[in-house]
C-alpha cells in the first residue's frame, strides 16, 4: 500500500513538474503568416511581427514606451558637426551560427540596405549615408551627407538589423541573427518556431521556445484562445469578443495606441483620381465613426492626415474631410465625373476586409460603385504594393513616424509632389525640435488638403493573453511580438 501510495505521489510530482516546465513555452496568434522572414528584403508587417527583437538586432532598438534605446551599439557618438555618428559594438557577440559579429557586418548590412540594387523596402532610411568606415572590430562610422537628428530613430526599425554575409541569402526562409531567439522552423501556412539561443550575448530571456500560428479568421482565432490552442494574441482579429474574453478570469485583454494609420489608399497616378476634386468627394463621402463602430468594434480614433493622435507633433485636420456626401457628390458635378467604378483590393486583416464593405456602400450613396476583390497578402504586396494595380484599397501603415514616404513619388499610392519633397528633406536638415515640430505640421496639412487618401482610423493595439503572461508590450511604437521580457507568473 505504501509503495504504491508513494509511486502515485512520485507520479504526481513528475507531472507538476512537467507542468511548471511548459511555463518557458509560449504560443502566440498573428492574423497574417509573413511573405519571407527577412526583414531588410520585405515590406511586410508580419516580418517583423516574427523576428523584430526576437531573431535580428539593429545598433539601436524601439523600446516598448517608443524610446529610443541602445542595442547591438552600446552607445555612440555624434560629431559636432552632426554628420558623423561613432557606434561602440557589443564584446562576444555572435550570430546564430557561431560567426562573429562585428564592425565589419554592420558595414556590410548598411551598404547593402543602401546599394542601387537594394530591395529594402525602407531603402529610403539610408539615403542619407555617405560612408560607412571600419575604425576597429568593434568601432564603427557611420558618415552623412547632411545632419540628421533622427537618425538613431532610423537605425532602430527592422529594415536597419545587422546581419551577415554568410547567412543573408537564406535569411528569407531561415534567418540568421544576433537575438535571444534562434530559428527553429517554418511550416508553410501553420506556424514558426523560435527557441531560446544559449550563446546569447546580452540578458538571457526567459522563455524556452515561442512558436508564432496563424489565425487570419476571427471566429477561428477566437476559439483557438477559448481552448486554449494560443497562449497570446497580440493584435486579436474580433474585438466583438473582446468583453467576453475580458469578462473570464482565464484572460487579460490589453488596449494599446499603434504605429497604424488605416487609410483608403487612392492610385494618384490614375484619372480619375488624379483629380483632386474626385479624390476630395471620396474623402467626404467617408463616415470614420461608423468604420470604426461597424469594422473595429469601436477601438480606433478617426485621424484626417497621415500622422499618429498620441504623436505630440499631431494635429487634428478631421474637419477638412468631414463626412459631406452631399459636398461629395457636388465635386464629382465639378471635375465632370460620373457612373464611376473603381476597384477596391481589401487584403485579409479584418480592419480591410469589414472595413471595406462599409466604405463600399458610403461610396455607393454618392454615385461611385465599387468592385471588391479579396487579395491575399502576397497578392496585395506583388499587385497594389509593387505594381500599382489598383484604384482603391484598405491598409493599415504600422512604420513608425512615416509621413516621409509621401515623398516617394514611386510609392504605391503616387504622391512625390515635389513642395512636400523639399518639406522632408528640410526635415532631415533639421535638429531643433521646434522646427522640425513646425515642418511636420505643414507636412500634415500639405496631404491634407491635397486629399492624397482618404485618412480613417488609428488602429488600437487589442490583443488578449492569458492572465499568467507578463511582459507583451501593451503599446506598439513598431510592428513587433517583442518576446524579450514576456514571461510566466503563478
Amino acid at each position: 500500500m505504501f509503495d504504491r501510495l508513494s509511486g502515485a505521489v512520485a507520479a504526481l510530482a513528475l507531472m507538476a513538474g512537467a507542468a511548471l516546465a511548459a511555463q518557458d513555452t509560449i504560443t502566440i496568434g498573428m492574423v497574417l503568416e509573413p511573405p519571407n522572414l527577412d526583414p531588410t528584403g520585405g515590406a511586410a508587417a508580419a516580418i517583423d511581427e516574427v523576428v523584430y527583437a526576437n531573431i535580428f538586432e539593429g545598433l539601436t532598438r524601439f523600446g516598448p514606451d517608443g524610446s529610443i534605446r541602445p542595442a547591438l551599439a552600446r552607445d555612440w557618438d555624434v560629431s559636432e558637426d552632426g554628420r558623423s555618428y561613432t557606434f561602440h559594438l557589443h564584446e562576444g557577440v555572435t550570430f546564430h551560427d557561431g560567426t562573429a559579429m562585428d564592425a565589419e557586418d554592420v558595414k556590410f548590412s548598411l551598404d547593402r540596405a543602401r546599394a542601387e540594387d537594394s530591395a529594402n523596402a525602407q531603402k529610403a532610411l539610408f539615403a542619407g549615408i555617405e560612408d560607412v568606415s571600419v575604425i576597429d572590430p568593434l568601432t564603427v562610422r557611420i558618415t552623412l551627407a547632411a545632419p540628421n537628428g533622427n537618425f538613431p530613430f532610423n537605425l532602430a526599425w527592422g529594415d536597419a538589423v545587422i546581419v551577415a554575409p554568410e547567412s543573408i541569402d537564406r535569411a528569407a526562409t531561415a534567418p540568421v541573427g544576433t537575438g535571444p531567439f534562434r530559428f527553429v522552423e517554418w511550416v508553410k501556412g501553420d506556424h514558426v518556431t523560435i527557441e531560446r539561443n544559449p550563446a546569447y550575448w546580452g540578458e538571457p530571456v526567459a522563455l524556452a521556445r515561442a512558436t508564432f500560428r496563424f489565425i487570419s479568421d476571427p471566429t477561428a482565432a477566437f476559439a483557438a484562445m477559448m481552448a486554449g490552442d494560443v497562449d497570446a494574441f497580440p493584435n486579436f482579429p474580433a474585438p466583438e469578443t473582446l468583453p467576453q474574453l475580458a469578462a473570464d478570469p482565464r484572460f487579460r485583454v490589453i488596449v494599446g495606441s499603434t504605429e497604424g494609420e488605416t487609410i483608403l489608399a487612392m492610385n494618384n497616378r490614375r484619372p480619375p483620381l488624379d483629380d483632386v476634386r474626385v479624390r476630395e468627394a471620396i474623402a467626404h463621402a467617408i463616415n470614420r465613426q461608423e468604420i470604426i463602430d461597424g469594422a473595429m468594434f469601436g477601438f480606433g480614433t478617426p485621424i484626417g492626415t497621415h500622422f499618429a493622435p498620441h504623436n505630440p507633433d499631431y494635429v487634428d485636420l478631421t474637419a477638412l474631410s468631414a463626412y459631406d456626401p452631399g459636398r461629395s457628390k457636388a465635386l464629382l458635378a465639378e471635375a465632370g465625373v460620373s457612373d464611376l467604378k473603381l476597384r477596391l483590393a481589401l487584403p485579409p486583416p479584418t480592419y480591410a476586409r469589414r472595413g471595406g464593405e462599409i466604405v463600399a456602400a458610403q461610396l455607393a450613396a454618392v454615385g461611385i460603385r465599387t468592385e471588391i476583390t479579396n487579395v491575399e497578402w502576397a497578392q496585395w504586396l506583388e499587385q497594389v504594393f509593387k505594381g500599382h494595380d489598383f484604384d482603391l484599397t484598405i491598409v493599415s501603415h504600422t512604420e513608425p513616424a512615416d509621413i516621409n514616404i509621401y515623398a516617394r513619388p514611386d510609392y504605391y499610392f503616387g504622391y512625390g509632389k515635389p513642395e512636400f519633397v523639399a518639406l522632408m528633406d528640410k526635415l532631415n536638415l533639421t535638429a531643433d525640435a521646434a522646427e522640425r515640430s513646425a515642418i511636420l505640421k505643414e507636412a500634415q496639412e500639405m496631404i491634407a488638403k491635397d486629399y492624397v487618401n482618404a485618412y480613417l482610423f488609428q488602429l488600437a493595439k487589442t490583443g488578449v493573453a492569458s492572465a499568467k503572461i507578463e511582459g507583451l508590450w501593451e503599446n506598439a511604437p513598431t510592428q513587433a511580438n517583442d518576446l524579450t521580457a514576456v514571461h510566466w507568473v503563478e
